[in-house]
């Protein structure tokens, strides 16, 4: 939680906390290395890279895109994916046909291939990029929904709203939504993380965040090719692409036990 509070501050104060700006280019300082080797500066704490940017600017920057890409892809695909798995779930017969096909062909391809296919064909963009992230993702909570929406609805409180006259949105509303929201909150804190890894992944490969906007995965890409010579460029957004994936998987671990009645005691 501290990793992720941190992550979030910067992400949101990134303007105040960074101290230069991420798309300067100063080709006399490039290539200079963390303050703590040989040769480093605290003037540049994590180095700079070929163009001389500063690297810790553009990392808070890129958590800023970070945050951003995870917010709204998360919170808009497990929407759409949770009310069409809720539907499916509840009135079934073709409706849950039709969704539930519809969710075998999206869950059918490679994660990794189906997004940057969608992200080739709809253009580099931080817009776009939020876009692929959705139908990426809905599905995975569509299907969930699913599964918890037909355990729900033969419980008896359900069938006593129903037997009081409720109508089926009031139903799905009152009774059925509210039990099905725990365990999607806990698939959206795991899926957080792969938001991140994806995003990296598509800006890693050129189909991402578009420079020069600062991006974890276009910043590992920039050092691929000196890695050797210069490995802070590189190493530096790995590291903060595995410290906030990390803490967002033992925070989901930590959020599933705790909302779980099953898991609470033991």
């Amino acid at each position: 939680m501290f990793v992720l509070a941190v992550f979030a501050i910067a992400a949101i104060f990134a303007g105040y906390l960074a101290p230069y700006n991420p798309t300067k280019i100063n080709l006399a300082n490039s290539l200079v290395p963390p303050y703590f080797q040989a040769g480093g500066t605290k003037e540049y704490l994590a180095g700079t890279d070929m163009l001389g940017r500063d690297i810790f600017s553009r990392l808070i920057h890129g958590a800023r895109v970070s945050l951003i890409v995870t917010a709204l892809g998360v919170f808009l695909s497990g929407a759409i994916g949770s009310i069409l798995g809720i539907f499916a779930g509840y009135w079934g017969g073709k409706t849950d046909a039709i969704i539930s096909r519809i969710v075998d062909v999206m869950l059918g391809f490679p994660m990794i291939l189906l997004a940057l296919i969608l992200a080739v064909v709809l253009g580099p963009s931080l817009f776009n990029i939020i876009l692929v992230v959705i139908l990426v993702y809905w599905s995975r909570y569509a299907r969930q929904s699913r599964a918890e929406t037909l355990k729900v609805r033969e419980m008896d409180y359900v069938t006593l709203a129903r037997s009081a006259g409720c109508s089926n949105l009031t139903t799905i509303l009152r009774h059925v939504g509210p039990n099905v929201l725990i365990s999607l909150i806990v698939l959206a804190t795991f899926n957080a993380g792969t938001v991140i890894t994806l995003e990296a992944s598509l800006s890693f490969l050129g189909a991402g965040i578009p420079p020069p906007i600062p991006s974890w995965g276009s910043m590992c890409a920039d050092g691929r090719g000196i890695i050797v010579q210069a490995w802070w460029v590189s190493f530096m957004p790995g590291l903060a692409i595995t410290f906030v994936v990390l803490s967002f998987n033992l925070f989901g671990d930590w959020l599933r036990d705790k909302l779980d009645p099953k898991l609470r005691n033991l």
